[in-house]
């Protein structure tokens, strides 16, 4: 079984030379270019039959919205499948460090997002899949999915390349920057919004920092009150979740009222029960709101299906709301590669790993086991909606402004997994030169390619009826 608790112990007590030697070594049982291969196993499983098979698990009725959002281009189908990218992953080379991962690498996964102290962070934000394994499985993940990106985009081939070398060398030379840290140093870098833009400014256009400062704006205004007047209404006097069915459904239009009055119920449990798995001064700040309503929300693209529920807290009065949401957490993708995680239930997993990772979390973040009206137990995470979150729109990226991204994306991704692994040993690995950026670069084009296929796959299996796509 995998140590999810400390996935980087085997270094703890070794002095850093001895680490940095172990991670030289290990360019010997990997070495660094064998990292441009790919090329799929001649049993590879169907990638329709893997997304039918997390499909099985699902809301059913709402699995259709799943397939068509994955339809709808080879980058969106490739954010849904990291099932698939997860076996693939695992008959690639690995150097044998290993890291807390989060699973899920692509680069809309690097966002805008709030601290406690109310700073503006640029950080990993998804870690649904998150588990110890080979760091470098996070970093082809995000490579590829810029390769694709830039395919959407009309990118040449060497306009692509140089996209993820940026992104890898940034990784790369974060690593070695990190590695001469002391732990402290380590634990406390993060990346703030302001500071990054008088980074950068020197090599963007001005259309660029224009467009920058907008998004930080934007990020700054989705807070709990732009949500609240979002999805939120007036009904007799009351405050409730305003429908946007199939999207948003609250529990009126979901069950019958036997069934709806016990899922309240449940949900209302959850929110209490959850709150002993924050620290006790944030436990006492939830214990000022009261559970007003709740309803079923679609989230996302590969976790469509999943069980996720808001839930709207009111505190002093009836315009102070918090904004809940409870999303279900299965087994990590990486699982049958990776090793099984140690937590005992699969929202701790997805808890303790995001604390890892991010420089920062959500006060509100924790995680909880409930079981539903069906009498099966499950197990969710449980964080703030909206607060401060801001997402880069790749497609209007021109090939310059793509690189600066990818730049942010590969030391942002460095310094989650120096946090966890031995960072020396993976910036003795990596090393001066750019031979793991070139073959980065290499493999991100082979495996878009395979994606392509794939993607072509779902859209057969579409048109023969094999599964039912259908647009929200």
């Amino acid at each position: 079984m995998t140590d999810n608790h400390h996935s980087g112990d085997e270094t703890r007590h070794l002095t850093p030379r001895e680490r940095a030697a172990r991670g030289k070594a290990a360019r010997s049982a990997a070495p660094r270019s064998g990292h441009a291969e790919f090329s799929p196993p001649p049993r590879r499983t169907d990638p329709v039959e893997t997304i039918e098979a997390q499909s099985a698990r699902r809301v059913p009725e709402l699995v259709p919205i799943r397939y068509a959002r994955m339809s709808e281009s080879p980058f969106r189908f490739y954010r849904g499948a990291a099932a698939i990218m997860a076996a693939d992953l695992a008959g690639t080379p690995r150097s044998g460090i290993t890291t807390q991962l989060c699973g899920d690498a692509h680069c809309l996964n690097f966002r805008l997002l709030a601290s406690p102290e109310r700073r503006l962070m640029f950080d990993i934000n998804d870690f649904d899949e998150t588990l110890p394994g080979p760091w470098e499985w996070d970093v082809k993940r995000l490579s590829a999915s810029l390769a694709i990106a830039g395919r959407a985009n009309g990118f040449s081939a060497r306009e692509r390349a140089r996209v993820v070398r940026e992104a890898v060398r940034a990784y790369r030379e974060r690593m070695r920057a990190l590695a001469r840290l002391g732990n402290l140093d380590v634990w406390y870098t993060r990346f703030e919004a302001d500071e990054l833009q008088q980074q950068f400014a020197p090599v963007l256009s001005a259309k660029t920092r224009d467009r920058w400062a907008q998004a930080r704006d934007r990020a700054r205004a989705h807070d709990t009150l732009q949500v609240f007047d979002k999805l939120t209404h007036v009904v007799d006097c009351e405050r409730l979740i305003a429908p946007d069915p199939p999207l948003l459904m609250r529990l009126e239009d979901l069950l019958p009222r036997a069934e709806r009055d016990a899922l309240r119920t449940e949900i209302s449990r959850l929110i209490e029960r959850y709150a002993r798995t924050l620290q006790s001064d944030r436990r006492f700040l939830l214990r000022g709101y009261r559970v007003a309503d709740m309803a079923r929300k679609v989230v996302g693209v590969g976790s469509v299906g999943t069980r996720c529920w808001i839930v709207l807290l009111l505190g002093k009065d009836d315009e102070d709301p918090l904004f809940l949401q409870a999303k279900e957490a299965d087994e990590s993708v990486l699982a049958p590669y990776a090793g099984a995680s140690a937590y005992p239930t699969q929202g701790e997993r997805v808890v303790s790993g995001q604390r890892l990772m991010q420089a920062t979390s959500d006060i509100f973040l924790g995680w909880e086991r409930v079981q539903g009206i069906d009498g099966r137990r499950r197990d969710f995470y449980v964080r703030q909606l909206r607060d401060w979150k801001g997402i880069a729109v790749t497609e209007t990226m021109p090939p310059r402004t793509m690189a600066v991204f990818a730049r942010l994306c590969g030391a942002t991704l460095a310094r989650a997994h120096a946090r966890s692994g031995d960072r020396i040993a993976i910036a003795s690995y990596l090393g001066r030169g750019d031979v793991f950026d070139r073959a980065l670069a290499a493999f991100a084009e082979r495996y878009a390619d395979q994606n392509e296929r794939d993607h072509e796959a779902l859209l057969d299996a579409v048109r023969t009826g094999r599964v039912t796509a259908r647009a929200a």
